[in-house]
């Protein structure tokens, strides 16, 4: 498999059993592999993922897409686990064009950082690490591997454990080498027992085979399906065919698959490099030769766009790029498909942070496990036929995270404007539907959502919440149902807060869009247009999360290390919480705040002791490291709170959070 262009270096830390900012990185060698020195290294609780697939997530018997994701070497801004500095900081988002993700680059063995497989498994994709062998060091590892029977199967048993460990679902396999044809058995036993051992223990699992080495035990990219690679193929999930492949290839590895025809994933490469089609802005046209032939595609190295700095920026080209994918494709996800749903619009990266409408961050990060569920932003390639702007704009303020979504341009006074947010799949039960939303506009400016469901009994419904009398442009089959507005937190100021239930039983929610109006059109002119969209959320309950109180965790702070000069202290360490009853918290995400404490905060009689609280970093799991943080002089005591944060998007009151006390 070709490598892309830049190089970072994911080498791991010199001592990784040393505290320090924990990171993601590769296993580089069968040594370090068969010693299992991973699971002893600081950095191995930190990456484990903690957004589980969603249940019945198999794949589809349909032709699926699997996004091959290989930049710079891989480990760039996503090996910060706890997030980094760069606003700027690729992400994929479009995760409803996706069945499956693979994190990639030239190491041994590359884990997939956690911030990737949380956010893919929130979208329903799964994610896979990759195991390669390359050159004449990949010749000496295949030589350890497959000397035996028992070899293969305790390599093979190694990377299952390692998927299991960190939460990912299995491995693309990439032999890269030249074999002896005498070692072709053990290298089947290998690929068989890896495939056996995933599916036990992680029930739909993957493994795929990469076309490179044949049943003779040659290198020979054969482009397509057939009897040289098929041997492999039989004894895993699918094969990822090499990118060289011509018209009628896709159509013959269907015919070679028999009814395993979606297992075969046709490489295209997005750089070009000999790619049917030429990649690029015409990887539509490998596509859709690719759906032709009724088989599956690999797209690989999509961070091309960013890579190349693509014009104008990366977020429209990059809305650009895969809007040829969709156009060429469809869409390969549907949510919201289970409740609570919640989606703030973040992408993972941003340049500020807000908690329920307030700021606590107002410097750049990255963090890709930040990402909600993405809308299914249509992009329009002629914007000038578009009246209103649609995006996901990080400089307004947000509601809840780094994002939102802005509407900016101008509506004739009685016109709408309507822009699809997401394509459902959510069957209703018995109980009532709660949709609340956050809203900030200028002006007449209004946006609301509207919501279609469908029954096989009634056929399709629509509901439009919005206020009394605003149905005048809508059609006879819309049905406008009153929103009630909520009360806005205090510190949350321009934020409207609005919540509508409807019980919809039998009905299946398929589409939600938000319409753009102008509330009292006086005039018949052309009116500016502004609204953000803060975020959406939709339960069963009307009920806020109780959250466990502070009093039913356990705290520990450990690895304390003080530093600095007089008058300039800092300090490091690992805090880590769970609940007394000893079972597992279902949270997906921990905000982490400190309050400094001074002497004289302290001394106050008749009043609690409260000092700045600062926001510090976000916890996936349940433990985060505190590094070299600085602490003013007249500091007395530092107090680290532990903020629980829910799927739908709500978080703990800070007084009523757990917390870990330290005196300086």
């Amino acid at each position: 498999m070709m490598s892309d262009s830049g190089r970072s270096d994911p080498t791991p830390p010199s001592d990784p059993s040393k505290p320090s900012i924990p990171i993601s990185y590769p296993i580089q060698t069968l040594e370090d592999l068969d010693s299992r020195t991973y699971f002893t290294s600081f950095h191995y609780p930190f990456n484990k993922s903690s957004v589980p697939l969603r249940p019945n997530s198999g794949l589809a018997q349909r032709p699926r897409i699997l996004v091959c994701h290989d930049m710079q070497g891989g480990y760039v801004d996503d090996k910060w686990v706890q997030g980094g500095d760069n606003s700027g900081a690729y992400a994929i988002w479009h995760w409803y064009l996706i069945d499956a993700f693979v994190y990639f680059s030239h190491y041994l063995v590359t884990l997939p950082p956690p911030c990737w497989t949380n956010t893919a498994h929130r979208h329903g994709v799964k994610v896979l690490g990759t195991f390669i062998t390359e050159g004449d060091e990949g010749t000496t590892v295949c030589n350890k591997l497959l000397s035996t029977k028992e070899s293969a199967h305790k390599y093979a048993e190694r990377l299952a454990e390692l998927a299991v460990a960190l939460g990912f679902d299995g491995w693309l396999l990439n032999m890269e080498v030249n074999l002896d044809i005498g070692q072709i058995p053990n290298l089947k036993e290998f690929v068989s027992h890896l495939t056996q051992t995933m599916h036990s223990s992680v029930p739909g699992s993957l493994v795929i085979w990469y076309d490179s080495v044949t049943i003779n035990g040659t290198i020979s990219y054969q482009n397509q399906l057939n009897e040289q690679n098929k041997p492999f193929f039989d004894i895993c999930d699918g094969i990822f065919a090499n990118y060289w492949w011509e018209e009628d290839y896709p159509k013959q590895s269907a015919k070679v698959a028999g009814n395993r025809k979606f297992d075969v994933y046709m490489g295209i490469d997005v750089f070009g490099r000999g790619t049917y089609g030429g990649g690029q802005w015409n990887t539509n046209v490998a596509l859709d030769a690719i759906k032709k032939g009724d088989v599956s595609a690999a797209i690989y190295a999509p961070g091309w766009v960013y890579e190349t700095k693509q014009p104008p920026d990366f977020q429209t080209a990059q809305n650009r790029w895969w809007g040829l994918v969709e156009k060429s494709w469809g869409i390969d996800q549907n949510y919201p498909k289970s409740l609570p749903f919640y989606s703030n619009f973040d992408q993972g990266h941003g340049n500020h942070i807000s908690v329920d409408g307030t700021q606590v961050l107002s410097t750049q990060w990255n963090n890709i496990s930040l990402q909600t569920f993405q809308p299914f932003l249509e992009y329009a390639d002629d914007s000038a036929s578009k009246t209103i702007e649609v995006h996901v704009d990080f400089k307004e303020a947000s509601y809840s995270g780094g994002g939102n979504l802005t509407f900016r341009g101008t509506l004739e006074a009685k016109a709408t404007f309507s822009t699809r947010l997401f394509l459902g799949q959510l069957l209703m039960g018995s109980l009532p539907l709660h949709f609340i939303y956050s809203v900030k506009s200028e002006g007449n400016s209004r946006v609301g959502l509207y919501l279609e469901f469908s029954s096989e009994m009634e056929g399709k419904k629509k509901l439009f919440p919005a206020p009394q009398g605003t149905n005048r442009f809508l059609s006879e089959l819309v049905e406008v149902i009153v929103p009630h507005q909520l009360t806005t937190p205090d510190d949350a100021p321009g934020w409207i807060i609005q919540e509508v239930s409807m019980a919809m039983h039998g009905y299946t929610l398929t589409e939600i869009h938000a319409v753009c109006y102008n509330e009292q059109p006086g005039n018949t002119n052309a009116a500016e247009y502004f609204a953000v969209l803060g975020h959406i959320k939709i339960s069963t309950s009307d009920k806020n999360t109780e959250f466990p109180p502070s009093t039913s965790w356990i705290v520990d702070g450990q690895d304390v290390e003080w530093g600095g000069s007089q008058g300039s202290k800092t300090l490091s360490l690992k805090i880590s919480w769970k609940l007394k009853d000893g079972k597992s918290p279902p949270y997906p995400r921990y905000n982490i705040y400190v309050e400094k404490l001074t002497k004289q905060s302290i001394r106050i009689p008749g009043r609690k002791a409260e000092g700045v609280r600062e926001y510090t970093g976000v916890a996936h799991t349940e433990t985060f490291y505190v590094s070299q943080l600085a602490i003013p002089s007249g500091t007395s005591s530092l107090k680290f709170i532990i903020q629980i944060c829910d799927v739908d998007g709500g978080s703990q009151k800070l007084d009523d959070a757990p917390f870990f006390q330290l005196n300086v």
